[in-house]
């Protein structure tokens, strides 16, 4: 019987060793293969702690190790551990990017590297990149994706506004001007800049995309000709064209053999989003590279149709279709509009098209949107109007591989407990819990000390 007892005693001695070795094999396991294999799994809200597929296109761009030096001091009297922060954020891109390094410069301690590099707040970045260096001040996704992007370009793409006849200006305020999209381009790499024709020879041969952005006053005939000269020689173009006359640029219509139908385009589904019914609803795309993947929704404020002849020169594509209800209202837009098959033209419309050819083993590219209220600072921020609008620009500037929607804005959300429910999950994690490992314990002593 005690022979029986000790084998038995021994059996249990040597299961109990073989899992105390299996336990620990297995937790040595797991942590080489968390030291050589790291996985996460962002369950915050919008994936806030996961970088954007955007930013993650743009980093798959930059062939080469990227330097990041922070000039931070250890702790910001209103930041707190500033370090931290901004390590944290650029190891979300580490992650994506190995080849990304992070050098930390106290500005205290090394006042002359501070100084010398030109810094002017704690925590402000130096991104380098291929010889190139862009600062950074702020610690959010798109403000340092919109740097790299900067870095990405090879050089600054160039567009020339076209200034002079009250046309919507890229650095004004007013709410039918462009200064915010203007903003964006200069965030991302272009260099904006006025072009008067009636004082320059020529639109300048560097100029990777010129804007006509509805003029208010007659063009002269030497301005016209000197427009459809740089088209001739293969230049890049936006038009914005609202529902107002030409003044002076029907040439320029002509070349590009566009119909420009007279009035405004009426979109019923407009009233689904509390708009007026002189907004048209933006979302069915053609099968462009502008709108690849794109599945959002723009909105364009008092568009016009524009159609694409046909013809042997220009290879023509309607990018927007709206007013699969709507039409175009060829009266006055006051009173109860209705449709008059007389006069209006039935839906769907086209509001905007892309142009190609190719001219002197080049791509010339040309994008006509019906509407300059589109990218104007009342109303970029409608629906995806500014993703579209940057979008167009980089594949007029030959930076197709640019094209991507803009990194996301940060949702931050907080949890809001009140001190019953917090009195109840610290009872639960103090009390609870350990009562339940105690209790659980002492049941299995008891059935082992029985047997």
């Amino acid at each position: 019987m005690i022979t029986a007892d000790k084998k038995r005693h021994g059996r249990w001695q040597a299961r109990r060793s073989l899992f105390v070795v299996a336990l620990i094999s297995l937790a040595l396991l797991l942590g080489y293969l968390a030291q050589e294999n790291r996985i996460q799994w962002d369950v915050s809200q919008n994936a806030r702690n996961s970088l954007s597929q955007a930013s993650l296109a743009v980093l798959k761009e930059l062939n080469g190790p990227l330097a990041v030096t922070v000039y931070a001091t250890a702790n910001d009297a209103q930041l707190g551990n500033i370090r931290k922060i901004i390590g944290e954020f650029l190891s979300l891109y580490q992650r994506a990017k190995s080849d990304i390094t992070v050098t930390f410069i106290d500005p205290t301690e090394q006042p002359q590297q501070a100084q010398q590099a030109g810094i002017q707040a704690n925590g402000e970045m130096i991104v380098a990149f291929d010889g190139r260096l862009e600062r950074l001040a702020s610690v959010n996704e798109q403000a340092f994706t919109n740097v790299l992007l900067q870095l990405v370009r090879p050089r600054k793409k160039i567009v020339a506004a076209l200034a002079g006849h009250g046309e919507r200006k890229f650095d004004g305020a007013a709410g039918r001007d462009l200064g915010s999209f203007g903003a964006q381009l200069a965030s991302k790499g272009f260099k904006v800049g006025n072009l008067n024709l009636s004082v320059d020879w020529e639109v300048p041969a560097e100029t990777d995309v010129l804007v006509i952005s509805s003029p208010q006053i007659e063009l002269q005939k030497e301005e016209v000709a000197k427009l459809l000269a740089y088209i001739a020689r293969g230049g890049n173009l936006l038009w914005l064209i609202d529902s107002e006359p030409l003044h002076g640029l029907q040439p320029l219509a002509e070349k590009l053999a566009l119909t420009l139908t007279p009035g405004v385009v009426i979109d019923p589904q407009a009233r689904q989003l509390n708009l007026p019914i002189t907004f048209a609803i933006g979302a069915n795309y053609g099968q462009h590279r502008v709108a690849a993947d794109f599945e959002y929704t723009t909105v364009f404020p008092f568009a016009r149709q524009i159609t694409v002849n046909d013809n042997d020169e220009w290879q023509g594509l309607s990018l927007v279709d709206v007013a699969d209800e709507g039409w175009v209202e060829a009266g006055a837009l006051d009173g109860k509009m209705t449709f008059d098959k007389m006069y209006d033209v039935a839906g769907p419309v086209s509001i905007a098209v892309t142009l190609s050819r190719n001219l002197q083993e080049r791509e010339q590219r040309i994008a006509v949107v019906g509407t300059g209220y589109f990218l104007a600072n009342d109303y970029l921020g409608q629906g995806k109007n500014l993703d579209l609008g940057i979008n167009l620009m980089n594949w007029l500037a030959g930076d197709e591989n640019l094209i991507a929607i803009q990194p996301r804005a940060t949702l931050d959300s907080s949890l809001n407990l009140n001190k019953t429910v917090l009195g109840l999950i610290s009872a639960g994690f103090l009390l609870v819990l350990p009562l339940v490992f105690v209790m659980t314990g002492v049941i299995i002593w008891r059935k082992r000390t029985r047997n």
